[in-house]
């Protein structure tokens, strides 16, 4: 239902765009040259008024649609029958009212469930169709009162332009609103496994073993939450993907911007390109099936062992995956060198070779570090390789030819299941979730301040 009413709503936002501007030729008889704003703006003023306000009524309707349902629904229900349950008991009756409700219906629901699926139905019908019949009547009195406002003197683009600016910060409101809510969320989750393990055996303990249960009284079920070893495998798997993809792309992107022919760097940047696209889950296959056995081959050639999950399979492909994100960036860096830099050095007498080593890399600094930042942030943040290629065991090693896990594979492992969320080992995510984003965030800031350092440098 709810696709049908923003589909409804766009049409009428695009038919009281074309009548807005309509009504704005027809108020000076075809002679445009005497309106205040041209007709587009009319007719997108319009449309705002129409679009706009009947969209956000669906959204806030739907933000409450169900929990007031939910309530009228247990109020409903006959005296005692909700007495004495938990919240959770609660949450199971209405799940199972609403399974009723959709036909899944699993053995013989009580004649008390059966009814209050009927009215459940009968309810949410009634809410679809008031919902579309509040949000049309919305969008028509939009169109009236904007219809009324156009003339031969109406500032129709001033208008345009203040929703435009209202819609434009209140998307950037959302934006802030949201990761202030991811930080809220994590740091009480956070706070909240502090209180239960103590946050010097995380960030000092050298086991993470977080299945071993937490009996009362007892902290850390002997050092079962040191994440020593989990920031040890991030660490080590992103810096082998670095080692790989820094020199390639940069490599690359220098040679595709000073060296190759137009028709080559046609063919070679798309294909570099393609390489972002592919599904993580594509990698992670590559990684075990064929380069894992590979190296594990190549290991016994040279008498050297290979475990069949090493930190270097894993962070090879990874390598390979973040490719794109520093060749990219880094050509449309090097490619944005003003001209007049590469003649003088050339007027210096530097060669090709000097001129790009000592120019053009120095200035395109800024836009370099943006693409290796970015790639360290993907590296730092990708789960489907590790899992598939390096394994889940956190294991305290720097040697690459053997297994070990990383934040976010234990973020998911720590998730998975019915653990409910006043458990250490399920808040354990959200600590490593919190240390994560700080270590994003620092890495933010650093190349921050290297990007501002030579762009003062350079500008």
């Amino acid at each position: 239902m709810i696709g049908y009413v923003l589909l409804v709503l766009l049409v009428l936002a695009v038919v009281s765009y074309f009548l807005g501007r309509r009504r704005a030729v027809s108020a000076v008889e075809g002679r445009e040259q005497d309106l205040h704003s041209r007709p587009s703006y009319h007719g997108a003023f319009v449309a705002a008024w129409v679009g706009l306000p009947s969209i956000l009524f669906v959204l806030v309707w739907l933000l409450f649609q169900g929990s007031v349902i939910d309530n009228l629904l247990l109020a409903s229900l006959p005296a005692g029958t909700t007495d004495g349950l938990t919240a959770g008991q609660t949450s199971l009756l209405l799940s199972e009212i609403k399974s009723v409700a959709a036909g899944n219906i699993f053995g013989e629901p009580s004649a008390t469930v059966l009814e209050a699926a009927e009215r459940y139905n009968r309810w949410q019908t009634i809410a679809r169709w008031s919902m579309f019949a509040a949000a049309v009547s919305i969008a028509l009195m939009g169109l009236a009162l904007a219809g009324g406002r156009i003339s031969r003197d109406f500032r129709a683009r001033h208008g345009a332009e203040r929703i435009m600016s209202g819609l434009m910060i209140a998307c950037s409101l959302i934006a802030m609103l949201t990761t202030l809510g991811i930080v809220l969320s994590l740091l009480i989750e956070a706070l909240r496994f502090f209180d239960r393990v103590s946050p010097i055996e995380f960030f000092f303990g050298l086991n993470w073993e977080p299945q071993i249960p937490i009996r009362e009284g007892q902290v850390t079920a002997g050092g079962a939450f040191g994440a020593i070893p989990v920031f040890a495998g991030t660490l080590l798997i992103a810096l082998i993907a670095m080692l790989v993809a820094t020199p390639i792309g940069l490599y690359s992107a220098t040679y595709l911007t000073e060296y190759a022919h137009p028709r080559i760097r046609a063919v070679i940047k798309p294909i570099l390109e393609l390489l972002a696209g592919i599904p993580t889950v594509v990698y992670g296959f590559f990684a075990v099936l064929t380069v894992a056995p590979a190296m594990r081959q190549f290991g016994e050639m040279i008498g050297m062992p290979i475990a069949p999950n090493s930190a270097l399979a894993a962070g090879a492909v990874m390598g390979i995956m973040i490719i794109p994100f520093i060749s990219s960036l880094s050509d449309d860096a090097i490619a944005a060198v003003p001209r007049a830099m590469r003649d003088g050095s050339y007027a210096m007498g530097a060669t090709k070779g000097e001129t790009i080593t000592k120019v053009l890399l120095p200035a395109a600094l800024p836009g370099i570090m943006g693409g290796v930042l970015l790639a360290v942030s993907r590296a730092i943040g990708e789960t489907m390789i590790v899992v598939m290629a390096a394994g889940i065991i956190a294991t305290l090693t720097a040697n690459p030819l053997k297994p070990v896990t990383t934040v976010t594979v234990q973020i998911v492992t720590l998730l998975i299941g019915d653990t409910e969320f006043d458990n250490p080992k399920t808040l354990a995510a959200f600590a490593l979730g919190l240390v994560l984003f700080l270590v994003t965030l620092a890495l933010n800031v650093l190349a921050l301040h290297i990007v501002r350092k030579y762009r003062e440098q350079y500008e």
